[in-house]
């Protein structure tokens, strides 16, 4: 326990009298909901109705609606609170852009959110929309909107909302580098997350506000960094970074809440799959007193809400439209076959992998690797529907950028190959690199002739890499990813991004070149 918080506690037992003054606030939360108004799998992606009556589907809007009532009704004092990227990630946002999110987090009683950086994902214009759909203040501090007309006088660094006749201080923050991250457009202007969260708390505290929450998309390092840079902060409520804190998950990145001196940190993993539930006493001074709580998973054990369910159901209805629409033509058909993917290059590889490379070339990336269990279709020849590019790529995957070594390139080659023998989805397809397999030859050490951009690997240098956030976090044995330089595993979705690669190059002719060579 810090200081702080041992001071508080001792001044409590020591005056009877303060404890009348205690204030007691239950913060529910949620982050990174990218538009999982449906059901999910464990894997995080779509759950089929079946599926879900038979208790194997997490989250979905009706869970949440159940689980806010109940959270609601078991606390003396509660707000509602996001941190951030309720934007993309499914159709629903493809369709409906903010609306549905709106609609969806107005019924749900938000008190307030802050940006993510997926919210400029379709510039200010769009942002805005949604800002003036919803009931609840949209928060961002750490940026100058002033020059951008559809966000200045509109979108605000903090607010103050009041419980139990006591006023609450809250403060937005985004990313840095969101306007790396997205298309917030050349007008507004980010800046450090320390210095303008201390400037909020100063305002808040001169107005007399003395317990404040800061609703950060930037990260659990940054939220840790915030919290030891600054001065009452008394709860951060994180996202961007999908960081699932536990006391009671091995899976789990860290306590809940994450204390750094008196502030208490904590985020709900992501996509609507967990309800962050934070018990808070304050003192007097706006002093944490105790701060307990657990994310609460939900899954089938949380009834969906009828009315919400409907009403999703109805909403995904045009969906069919999109998932209908030509997005491509294609010259001859796309071999994308399990037996041929899982054990050499092939045409549907070279696609996704080109695709993910085109995209984030200009980012200084050298290398693409998808593995071959995301690829779980061919495409006919002619008119490509955005259907067939998503029953191809069907797992909601988004863009993960990072850096590695040239030896950690290698062995990532080596895992791919490692169980080739069993027609596994780890083998990987790749863009930007060539490698030799040798199938006789004992695991880790089947790989030979790496080439990267036409020279050999050196396994000393620092390349950049795009996969998916699946196999950066690990997926199919790429555990050697985790550790990678400057990952960000939150950029566009996969599916999208080779419908339009797919749209660029139409029609498109599928081939292979030999960038995979097995001996």
């Amino acid at each position: 326990m810090s200081v702080r918080l041992l001071a508080s506690a001792a001044a409590l037992a020591l005056s009877a009298g303060a404890a009348a003054a205690d204030f007691n606030l239950t913060v529910l939360h949620t982050n990174d909901f990218h538009a999982r108004f449906e059901p999910i799998s464990k894997y995080d992606s779509g759950c089929s109705p079946d599926s879900n009556a038979e208790g194997k589907c997490f989250g979905g809007s009706a869970r949440l609606v159940t689980a806010v009532e109940a959270a609601r009704a078991r606390a003396e004092n509660s707000i509602l609170v996001d941190g951030g990227d309720q934007f993309q990630g499914t159709l629903f946002y493809t369709y409906y852009k903010g609306k549905l999110a709106a609609e969806m987090m107005n019924k749900l009683g938000y008190d307030g959110m802050t940006v993510g950086n997926h919210e400029f994902d379709d510039g200010p214009e769009v942002l805005r929309g949604f800002m003036d759909a919803v009931n609840f203040p949209v928060l961002m501090s750490n940026a100058d909107v002033s020059q951008e007309p559809l966000l200045a006088g509109k979108l605000a660094k903090s607010t103050v909302i009041e419980r139990g006749g006591e006023k609450i201080g809250m403060i937005g923050l985004t990313p840095q580098d969101t306007d790396e991250l997205a298309s917030p457009g050349p007008n507004v202007i980010f800046t450090d997350p320390s210095q303008a969260v201390q400037g909020e708390v100063d305002k808040l505290t001169a107005e007399g506000v003395n317990k404040i929450i800061v609703l950060s998309h930037s990260g659990y390092v940054v939220d840790q960094q915030v919290a030891a840079n600054t001065t009452g902060v008394d709860v951060i409520v994180g996202g961007h970074s999908n960081t699932y804190l536990s006391n009671t998950s091995d899976r789990a990145e860290g306590a809940y809440p994450t204390m750094v001196g008196g502030t208490a940190i904590v985020s709900a993993y992501a996509y609507g799959k967990f309800l962050g539930e934070l018990n808070v006493t304050f003192n007097d001074a706006g002093e944490i007193v105790s701060a307990t709580g657990e994310p609460i998973i939900m899954d089938a054990a949380v009834t969906e809400d009828e009315a919400t369910k409907a009403r999703i159901t109805e909403a995904a209805a045009p969906l069919d439209e999109i998932r209908n629409k030509v997005v491509a033509s294609a010259a001859e058909a796309i071999n994308g076959e399990r037996g041929d993917c899982r054990v050499k290059e092939c045409q549907m590889g070279n696609l996704v992998a080109d695709a993910m490379l085109a995209r984030v070339a200009d980012q200084g990336i050298d290398i693409a690797i998808a593995n071959s269990g995301g690829l779980r279709a061919s495409i006919d020849a002619g008119d490509v529907t955005m259907g067939e590019v998503l029953t191809v790529l069907p797992f909601q995957n988004t863009l993960s950028t990072f850096q590695i070594k040239g030896s950690t390139l290698v062995e990532a080659l080596e895992n791919g190959v490692s169980q080739i023998e069993e027609v596994k989805g780890r083998f990987p397809q790749v863009a930007g690199m060539t490698f030799t397999v040798d199938v006789s030859a004992e695991v880790g050490s089947r790989i030979s002739d790496v080439m990267v951009g036409g020279a050999p690997v050196d396994l000393d240098k620092v390349y950049g890499a795009v996969s998916n956030n699946y196999v950066r976090n690990g997926g199919d044995g790429y555990k050697m990813f985790r550790g990678a330089m400057n990952a960000y595993d939150f950029g566009p979705d996969l599916a999208d991004v080779t419908a339009e690669y797919l749209a660029e190059n139409a029609p498109y002719t599928p081939y292979v070149d030999g960038r995979i060579k097995m001996k």
